[in-house]
């Protein structure tokens, strides 16, 4: 377990190096969808979660946290990104449990503009009517558990962006680790790489237009290309460690379950086209019903006025309602999350969720 150990902190301190952030290409990525979180959970900590993220959550975070789903879990989640302006993300995730060590887990995600009107270089104020841009991405994960202490998980997600006569499309790898330690397994490590893939290029027939062939005998159709863009590769540590505020004195842990739990969590992300995040956040749970949670995301020039480059500023916060459907530790669990981020213009982004555990899933 030493040796497995020793080579994931190896292999994330190459990755670090491979794709430590850069401020300077900020803009220059592609699909840069895949960089927002769209959880309740997850967005109430500004994804600091790493660490400790389970359930159909680690598919957008850290896919080591699949293998601790236990039984099936169904996930639907609405966000309003930057109230007011129309923008929505939707999202569709399921995770199966098919056996003690191995879980497979499924996301759908998509992220819409709303409509945006039609112009064109000759016609800048005519009224062309409105078009809407897709953007859909769809992850396929797999969990395994290798002890109670350790797990990992491996994925691949599909990404598609279109309008109606524009399409890209690429494959992004990711994958991660988690390890905990302790009496109740306390603390918590993990390490995510994600977004490692294809580059993407739009191409299609409004790339063409009509042109004149060299010795002016005939009218042609020219085909332009676009340039390729890569996908915003990120490397994820993070580490967290539960404390219970009435913890029994007595070391049979399985007797008495602690009511009230305080969990701090730290990360550090790094990007690869743009400047680095370090976080801390806080969770505090009341029986595993009741969760409320706050965090604090910093980056280089975050208190500047003129050289910042972040959308975010201030505390996220959210909270989180568990109840059982009936009476049972097998019976179905329902999940109520809500999660908000605050944003240097418009009114925030607000996630609502609700997830549903079937055959004893339970949050964690």
């Amino acid at each position: 377990m030493n040796k497995k150990i020793k080579l994931a902190i190896a292999a994330s301190l190459i990755s670090f190096s491979l794709f430590a952030g850069n401020k300077d290409r900020s803009g220059q990525a592609g699909a840069t969808e895949l960089m927002l979180n769209p959880f309740g959970r997850s967005a109430g900590m500004f994804a600091l979660n790493g660490s400790q993220v389970s359930g159909v959550e680690a598919l957008k975070l850290n896919l080591a946290g699949l293998a601790t789903t236990s039984g099936t879990e169904i996930s639907l989640a609405h966000t309003r990104y930057l109230a007011g302006t129309g923008m929505t993300i939707s999202n569709l995730g399921i995770a199966y449990n098919l056996n003690e060590d191995n879980t497979i887990g499924v996301n759908i995600m998509s992220f819409s503009t709303g409509e945006i009107p039609i112009t064109t270089e000759s016609q800048v104020g005519a009224d062309l009517g409105n078009f809407k841009p897709s953007f859909i991405n769809g992850t396929l994960g797999l969990g395994h558990k290798f002890s109670e202490n350790m797990s990992a998980g491996i994925g691949l997600t599909y990404i598609n962006e279109a309008i109606s006569n524009i399409r890209a499309s690429a494959l992004a790898m990711e994958g991660g680790v988690q390890y905990t330690n302790g009496r109740r397994n306390n603390l918590h490590i993990g390490i995510a790489l994600r977004n490692v893939g294809t580059n993407v290029r739009f191409a299609g027939d409004g790339f063409s237009f009509l042109g004149i062939s060299p010795d002016f005998a005939k009218v042609m159709t020219v085909q332009s290309r676009s340039e390729k863009a890569s996908l915003p590769s990120q490397l994820n540590l993070a580490t967290a460690y539960d404390f219970y505020l009435d913890e029994p004195k007595s070391m049979d842990k399985d007797k008495t379950m602690p009511k009230h739990r305080l969990t701090p969590m730290f990360s550090f992300v790094s990007n690869s086209f743009s400047a680095d995040w370090i976080g801390l956040a806080c969770e505090y749970g009341y029986k595993e019903k009741f969760m409320f949670r706050a965090a604090y995301r910093y980056e280089t020039d975050i208190f500047s006025k003129t050289n910042s480059s972040t959308l975010y500023a201030g505390l996220a916060a959210g909270l989180s309602l568990v109840t059982k459907l009936k009476s049972g530790d097998s019976s179905p669990t329902l999940i109520f999350d809500y999660g908000y981020k605050p944003t240097r213009f418009s009114s925030g982004v607000h996630t609502f969720g609700i997830r549903l555990g079937l055959q004893g899933g339970k949050d964690k």
